[in-house]
């Protein structure tokens, strides 16, 4: 019995492990992303000019995380932009996300495919951010 059982269980475990890899992988980028543009928030609001806008190339994100495509989405409900959610394309539910900086906006841009394209993130003196393709 335990010789049917146990790769049973042994293939649990590592799909467990495998899953829980993936999320921290996507946490990081989520994290990366959400640090970029709070960065790019905190240094258009420290100049005087009234229609200042940033972009920063985000040179660290992976093409693919474990061979599977991801997305990279700012969360807009309501138009506020709240977080930084990443997932999996064919496997939505995993998922990692990290918090943005209160009170900024989502642009028109807010989600990309990865691919191995290069992707800029953006904010602007009115608190929008975007994330979109070079």
């Amino acid at each position: 019995m335990l010789i049917f059982l146990m790769p049973f269980f042994y293939a649990m475990v590592v799909n467990d492990i495998s899953v829980g890899m993936v999320q921290r992988e996507l946490k990081e980028i989520a994290d990366y992303v959400s640090n970029t543009l709070g960065n790019l928030y905190f240094l258009v609001n420290s100049t005087d000019g009234p229609n200042v806008s940033l972009e920063k190339e985000l040179l660290y994100l992976p093409a693919m995380v474990e061979n599977s495509v991801y997305i990279l989405k700012i969360d807009a409900s309501g138009g506020n932009a709240s977080k930084i959610i990443a997932y999996l394309k064919e496997r939505s539910s995993i998922v990692a996300d990290a918090w943005l900086v209160p009170g900024l906006k989502a642009g028109a841009e807010t989600s990309i495919e990865s691919g191995g394209r290069k992707v800029v993130v953006g904010c602007s003196r009115n608190c929008t951010v975007w994330i979109k393709y070079v």
